[in-house]
């Protein structure tokens, strides 16, 4: 800041008065250079992020192009927009998918009926659903465990009694239970279609295990579970026709939901949110411009007070 400093004597009481005033022209000059200097380093901050971060993602597809399976395809899914909800005639049609086919290897041991009421079907049908299931219950008044009809509280059951048999009837290998399985995979919904649908014959000189089946998608390329969808495998309740593709899209959407059943109301909450505090920040950006105005604008001013005549 460059001041300017005004010296007044006089001969009578050699009184010295010293002004410091701001002198405005070189303010705005100065004020100039600092937000020059501000850009400056926002932008320098900014081409360092932006290289930080093409750098961690050169990396990590330089990872991914060395691993043992193929890359995924994406694919333009309803819900994965922002704002966007899933598809909820197609969660109803995955889990007819899931009932008809799925069900027989693989468990949903955190999915209840009661969680499909209002999402997928009404009340008196997942009822209806659920006393079509027998659920094991007890112990009686006798001590022992009995079978009885499915009820709303129950949970899916396994179509195995514990791990060992599940694996002693597939050969081996554990059916991984489903209920938050596009969580636990990298890009969920992307690989359960493309693995469901990526079933392919083995390449000429590639020699696989006996017992295994060849899938691009899997990691390795082979996978014990065979080929489970083809073209009108079931019949959808509500006449869609059950292609390859359409049942693998539904059943995708079903366990995207299993895994999120929070998914749509997290997004209206989101939005409820951006209406509310939107406003509120434009507010208190104004009211701060008006309580700092008069305190960065003010000019202030020194005067060395008058000695005391003895």
């Amino acid at each position: 800041m460059t001041l300017t400093i005004i010296h007044r004597t006089t001969r009578q009481n050699q009184h010295i008065l010293f002004s410091i005033l701001r002198n405005s022209s070189s303010s705005s000059s100065s004020q100039t250079t600092n937000r020059w200097k501000r850009l400056a380093y926002q932008i320098s901050g900014g081409l360092l992020t932006a290289g930080t971060l093409g750098y961690t993602w050169a990396y990590s597809q330089a990872i991914h192009a060395s691993g043992n399976k193929a890359h995924l395809v994406p694919l333009p899914w309803s819900f994965s927009g922002p704002f966007d909800s899933l598809d909820h005639a197609s969660v109803r049609r995955g889990f007819e998918v899931y009932k008809q086919v799925c069900a027989a290897c693989h468990s949903m041991k955190f999915l209840a009926y009661r969680h499909l009421v209002g999402v997928t079907h009404t009340e008196a049908e997942v009822k209806a659903i659920a006393a079509q299931d027998q659920i094991t219950d007890g112990p009686d008044d006798q001590g022992n465990m009995f079978q009885r009809p499915g009820k709303l509280t129950d949970y899916m059951p396994s179509p195995y009694p514990n791990d060992k048999a599940a694996k002693a009837g597939n050969g081996g290998a554990l059916p991984p239970d489903l209920s938050l399985i596009t969580l636990g995979r990298e890009d969920g919904c992307n690989y359960v279609f493309n693995l469901l649908t990526g079933y392919q014959d083995q390449p000429a000189g590639v020699k696989g295990e006996p017992g295994l089946h060849y899938n691009p998608y899997f990691s390795g390329g082979w996978i014990a579970m065979a080929k489970q969808l083809y073209d009108d495998q079931i019949e959808y309740s509500d006449g869609t026709k059950a292609t390859e593709s359409q049942l693998a899209k539904d059943i995708t959407e079903f366990l995207k939901w299993s895994a999120e059943r929070d998914h749509d109301d997290r997004k209206k909450l989101a939005i409820k949110a951006i209406l509310i505090f939107v406003p509120l920040i434009v507010l208190s950006y104004h009211w701060k411009r008006v309580k700092w105005a008069s305190l960065k604008s003010r000019k202030i001013a020194f005067y060395r007070p008058k000695p005391k005549n003895d």
